[in-house]
């Protein structure tokens, strides 16, 4: 019997697909550096969004402005910072993470430099939505490139000191803009943020390196999967040659998997362009699943109450308390230890299972704060009511902000880990969901503050907090069950798709063959 040629493929989870240069292989002092870069520039973020309200009186009259103009300039910032990292997302799939980076930072030091000079509310406004597109790609893209650098157990720890620099960023806002103001008026805050924002940006310019690997991106091999089709239609002798099994292996899994002999051989050669990336299409695969959609709906009030949080209390506790925002400031330090407790967590419930983990393992570490939360955030409410002592005001908020931040730091990294190869979109997407949930939750915060008191105002957010961890009981509980039935229909999808491209090449040849006899 003669042998026949036996050709072995190599597959392999595409989170871990060989790479060069594999940034998870690089020395933990340049992975901590490029956290440190990463949280810089999300800082900026957290202090661009409200350094200039200790400057409302001011600007106002300058300018001058209206109330109302004036809000929406803070509006739109929101807004804008939460939908356009759906478009850095996509950039970031053909030009790479460092050069969004630096595009968006040389951005928001553009805005920075001309709202400092603006001389009418209608140029503040125009460039202060400059700043939101700049500052909007770090918090993003930082997850993503989180995703890159660590491994699934390392990413709870490093996604909470990332998200703690926005947080502490807002809430040492009114601190540097109340300072400048009184000392060198409202325009020197945005000098301030100019200087910064250029100094972060010539530190990514010098120190930071790509860490975005083509061949772990699902744009990528969707292209080649593409062209490699394109390319046997065209050569019909060689689509010949061919056995159909062969063509339908080249179409391997391109979810979880690679065909790494094919990749390699092609993946050099590939180069796109915005044509060849349809934003909408990963979007919708990511929205399709049920564990991302209920998912991000938990994650967006979380933040939103975050963001609301320091924004309400700097009010209340400047005008009830005299608490300076120093303080304040201090205190939101206990957000980053979330992340370090969601990482214990995970490896603990990692050694139960054998050494195996899946996505939805890390929620599970989510339980008790879900449940603590809720009781946090009202006694908050009541205890700023009845005006008790002020030591009380910072017990309740400092385990507010833990219990927050623990949740929503397990719940950022399950959306990575529960995306393999699409973690930007995903990364986008969270970040619209939040950015769209906080615009919302920041219109109605002063009206619900003034109207209800904090009692029923942080009572009403109470149960949104309740509501979200049910959700996100939800998902740790049926969230494997949907992932892998919403996999199974893509690759039963993948299957026909594949059936279809091969009847088409066979029509091809023969057609080709047929005009040529």
């Amino acid at each position: 019997m003669r042998d026949q040629p036996t050709e072995f493929h190599t597959t392999l989870d595409m989170e871990h697909a060989p790479v060069k240069n594999d940034p998870r292989a690089w020395s933990p002092l340049r992975k901590n550096l490029c956290v440190a870069q990463i949280a810089s520039a999300s800082l900026i973020a957290g202090l661009a969004a409200n350094i200039q309200n200790p400057a409302v009186e001011e600007m106002e009259r300058d300018l001058p402005a209206t109330s109302t103009e004036f809000s929406l300039s803070i509006s739109l910032f929101i807004l804008l910072h939460g939908l356009v990292p759906l478009l850095w997302s996509a950039i970031s799939e053909i030009k790479g993470r460092r050069f969004v980076y630096l595009i968006s930072l040389g951005l928001f030091t553009v805005g920075s430099v001309v709202v400092a000079i603006s001389k009418n509310i209608g140029l503040v406004i125009g460039f202060r939505c400059m700043q939101a597109i700049g500052s909007s790609a770090v918090m993003a893209l930082g997850a993503a490139t989180l995703a890159d650098i660590f491994e699934p157990a390392e990413r709870g720890t490093k996604m909470g000191i990332y998200y703690m620099a926005p947080l502490l960023g807002s809430a040492l806002g009114p601190i540097f803009g109340g300072v400048l103001t009184t000392g060198l008026g409202w325009r020197a805050i945005f000098w301030f943020l100019t200087i910064l924002s250029g100094a972060i940006f010539v530190c990514f310019v010098i120190f930071f390196k790509d860490t975005f690997r083509k061949e772990r991106s699902l744009t990528y091999q969707n292209v080649l999967k593409g062209r490699m089709r394109s390319r046997a239609m065209k050569s019909p002798q060689q689509s010949r040659s061919e056995t159909p099994s062969k063509e339908l292996d080249s179409h391997a899994d391109i979810e979880k998997e690679g065909n790494i002999k094919d990749l390699q051989q092609e993946i050099s050669d590939i180069k796109i362009s915005l044509k060849d990336i349809n934003p909408l299409k990963p979007i919708g695969v990511v929205l399709r699943r049920k564990n991302n959609f209920v998912i991000l709906i938990a994650t967006g009030f979380l933040f939103a109450y975050g963001f609301l949080l320091t924004y309400t209390t700097a009010r209340t506790l400047g005008s009830k308390y005299g608490y300076s925002p120093l303080k304040i400031g201090l205190v939101t330090l206990s957000y980053g230890l979330g992340g370090w407790w969601s990482d214990r967590e995970l490896a603990r419930l990692k050694a139960t299972y054998g050494g195996k983990s899946y996505p939805e393992m890390r929620l599970r570490s989510t339980k008790l704060g879900i449940f603590l939360l809720p009781l946090f955030v009202v006694g908050f409410g009541w205890i700023c009511v009845k005006r008790v002592h002020v030591s009380a005001v910072c017990v309740f908020l400092f385990f507010g902000g833990f219990f927050s931040i623990w949740t929503y730091a397990s719940t950022v990294a399950y959306i990575i880990d529960a995306n393999n190869g699409r973690s930007s979109t995903a990364a986008a997407l969270n970040s619209a969901f939040r950015g769209s949930l906080a615009f919302v939750a920041t219109e109605i915060a002063v009206p619900l503050q003034d109207g209800l008191g904090e009692g029923w105002m942080y009572t009403i957010w109470a149960v949104l907090m309740l509501s979200s961890g049910l959700l996100i009981i939800l998902v740790s509980s049926n969230g494997r069950k949907w992932r892998e039935a919403a996999e199974k229909r893509g690759q039963n999808e993948q299957r026909n798709s594949q059936c279809s491209n091969v009847v088409t090449i066979f029509l091809h040849f023969h057609v080709t063959v047929y005009m040529y006899t």
